[in-house]
């Protein structure tokens, strides 16, 4: 992934991180690790109620809640509604 910004975006950067890009990787990180959190959560919930064993590794939840369609991408959620008046 590439994050593409201006010079003075990059400048801007500078004055409230020592390393721009090791602030932005700490960001993407930082929220990925929310969303993992929220989605196992979602999914141990629903499995413990369906009887569904639950996998042993974070990274194996995340993409069985995805496999199931127990969770969507922010793009799916946007498209539903749209898709429903198909």
């Amino acid at each position: 992934m590439n994050i593409n910004m201006t010079e003075t975006e990059y400048k801007a950067l500078q004055y409230v991180a020592v390393s721009p890009e090791d602030w932005v990787q700490n960001v993407v990180e930082n929220r990925a690790r929310k969303a993992i959190d929220e989605i196992v959560k979602i999914y141990t919930e629903r499995a413990l109620d369906e009887g569904v064993q639950i996998p042993t590794t974070r990274d194996s939840i995340v993409a069985d809640a995805f496999f199931r369609g127990w969770v969507k991408t922010a793009q799916e959620k946007i498209d539903e509604p749209i898709n429903n008046l198909l």
